[in-house]
């Protein structure tokens, strides 16, 4: 599934995106979540925050496949819901109380929290009560006590979790893949079945183990209180619903939103250059002007001629530029092409409107003060009468 730069009311975006559109794969570059991954990664040093995030609604993704399956086999094996018991019965109005066409991308910060807005939608009223409907049938549904198998298959998983110097995944940062999990092994033996009620448990016990627990392999900083309820849950009440993970979702979320995601549009959408790139222009910049001041002094008092002196233009130029660049945290020329970098040497098309916008009408004032600068000091230094010394 590809972004697409919408609002969630369906119009086109004239406004800077928020954190969880950016998260719900509704921005495109250099605004999208491939761009916001990196600068978690490389500026930021925090990636395991947003790689939490990501697995929760993974694990969301995979509890409404689950029940999507089982409604799947509750429909062809009871046709005649009539002449079935109670328990088959209760099964598929619960089933059937459970919209099933949703998408993660509708989900907010949390699974029972929409994202925050000055009023909510009835959309997002609509989609609460889903996820709480879906919490509230797996909680229901899960086998009691707990199985040794599911910790053999966490522990599995959590030797594949990749670390924060590993590329996004797939599924949600390059728009190649779905949110659906790939088929998993098939542990209730049921032909029906693409994903286990095991893997959910699994899946649970993955994200405890591999972020929240003390020592763990990418531990995350919560509050203490939260880490207690998702142990609890998890490991003495056997639960794996989504709603476990809700108040560590929202609480990374917030923290995402205040401390990670200011600094990400400053860069992406007011710029176009990324760090190491903006401390080699600095280097290139104050050499250049160096190189300008000293050849134009040197002509000077030298004696020469001021169509000679006029080849100080290039080192003046150069030097603004990268000055320019180097404050402005855009390449002016790059941005009025169409372009912004991921990496140093790596650039990729701006595909935002707004944000192609904005970076034009910044590129536009940012040129228009290198030529002002550039013709001063052209000008003092080829005008200025010169001196043999």
């Amino acid at each position: 599934m590809e972004s697409r730069s919408t609002t969630p009311e369906g119009g086109t975006r004239e406004r800077l995106p928020n954190l969880f559109e950016v998260l719900s794969r509704r921005t495109l570059a250099p605004v999208d979540l491939f761009s916001f991954y990196i600068y978690m990664r490389d500026v930021q040093r925090s990636v395991d925050y947003l790689d939490f995030w990501l697995d929760v609604s993974q694990h969301m993704s995979l509890c409404r496949h689950y029940v999507r399956e089982l409604r799947r086999s509750v429909l062809i094996s009871t046709p005649d819901l009539e002449k079935g018991g109670a328990g088959s019965k209760r099964s598929s109005q619960v089933l059937d109380n459970y919209n099933l066409e949703r998408t993660s991308s509708d989900q907010g910060p949390s699974g029972t929290q929409p994202q925050p807005q000055p009023r909510q939608t009835s959309k997002e009223r609509e989609r609460l009560s889903t996820d709480q409907r879906l919490s509230a049938f797996l909680r229901d549904d899960r086998p009691t006590g707990h199985s040794p198998q599911n910790s053999t298959a966490s522990q599995k998983s959590e030797q594949n979790t990749p670390g924060s110097e590993q590329p996004p995944r797939p599924s949600f940062v390059t728009g190649t893949g779905t949110n659906t999990p790939s088929p998993l092994n098939n542990s209730n033996g049921s032909p029906h079945h693409t994903v286990a009620r095991a893997d959910i448990r699994a899946s649970a016990e993955k994200i405890l183990y591999t972020y929240l627990l003390p020592g763990a392999e990418r531990e995350i900083i919560l509050p203490q209180g939260i880490l207690n309820e998702i142990t609890t849950a998890i490991e003495k009440e056997g639960r794996d619903d989504p709603e476990v993970f809700d108040a560590a979702k929202d609480y990374v979320f917030q923290a995402m939103e205040r401390d990670a995601f200011p600094g990400f549009l400053r860069a992406k959408a007011l710029g176009n250059i990324v760090q190491p790139s903006l401390l080699l222009r600095l280097i290139v910049g104050l050499v250049a002007m160096f190189a300008g001041f000293w050849t134009a002094f040197v002509l000077i008092f030298l004696g020469k001629g001021r169509v000679t002196r006029c080849w100080v233009i290039w080192p003046f130029t150069f030097g603004v530029y990268f000055l320019a660049s180097h404050q402005y945290l855009l390449d002016p020329i790059l941005a009025l092409v169409g372009y912004s970098e991921y990496t140093i040497g790596s650039v990729h098309r701006i595909k935002e409107p707004f944000i192609r916008k904005l970076l034009n009408k910044r590129a536009m004032m940012c040129l228009g003060w290198i030529f002002i600068i550039d013709v001063v000091l052209c000008c003092i230094f080829i005008l200025v009468p010169s001196h043999r010394l």
